[in-house]
């Protein structure tokens, strides 16, 4: 199956400072038929203001993953962390048994981002908090691994039997991604548009698949795309 989930109909909330959509049901805004998608339970596209973020804060049982669109994030923990991490990059914070955070957009400029939520396959454990480098080069016509907890994979280690990859594709060009079985996929172009097994979609809107073997990207515009694979 395949959902497309327009950006016009994703959830709401400007702060001012923070300006958000909700892929699934997040703080205020509630849809019962978005409260997730397998393990994947928040995707909030946030834009930040230069000089704003979010004060400190409390997770646990959670694994964030903070894939920075344009602009910076700076993070701070109450593990001791501090890392600031920019546009392509990935940080990834395993709550565990609880952390307490910040996220501040320390830079001169407004900072978008997609934070994405998965639930691990068991609660509790030590918290972490970790970041890379991913260049965009290195993901042209391809699939890459951002964040996974699948083993063999090289990135970023999460506690869940997911995996969030990225890729780039020019105009005209396609991408394939193979899903296993019984998993979920959720894709978003954070830029263009694009074609997924036959369906089109534009900038920012979410598209949900199961049970499709292999999905099929083309892009109509120059795109950048992030997925999460999981059960």
């Amino acid at each position: 199956m395949i959902d497309i989930r327009k950006f016009d109909t994703l959830g709401h909330a400007n702060h001012g400072w923070l300006d958000a959509r909700h892929h699934f049901s997040f703080a205020n805004y509630y849809d019962e038929s978005r409260m997730g998608w397998g393990s994947l339970r928040v995707w909030n596209d946030d834009a930040i203001a230069a000089q704003a973020g979010f004060p400190p804060h409390p997770h646990r049982d959670m694994e964030i993953i903070t894939y920075v669109r344009t602009g910076a994030i700076t993070h701070r923990d109450s593990m001791g962390n501090t890392g600031r991490t920019a546009a392509g990059d990935v940080q990834v914070m395993s709550a565990g048994t609880g952390v307490t955070h910040s996220e501040f957009n320390l830079e001169d400029e407004e900072t978008t981002l997609f934070q994405i939520w998965i639930m691990p396959d068991r609660n509790g454990g030590n918290p972490g908090w970790g970041a890379r480098q991913f260049p965009k080069a290195d993901r042209s016509g391809q699939f890459v691994t951002l964040a996974s907890g699948i083993e063999g994979d090289d990135a970023l280690p999460i506690r869940a039997n997911a995996r969030v990859a990225a890729a780039t594709v020019h105009a005209g060009e396609r991408v394939s991604y193979d899903l296993e079985g019984g998993r979920h996929a959720y894709l978003v172009a954070a830029k263009g548009r694009i074609r997924v097994n036959g369906e089109d979609a534009g900038p920012r809107d979410g598209v949900a698949l199961r049970d499709v073997g292999t999905i099929t990207v083309e892009a109509l515009d120059d795109a950048e795309l992030v997925l999460v694979d999981s059960l």
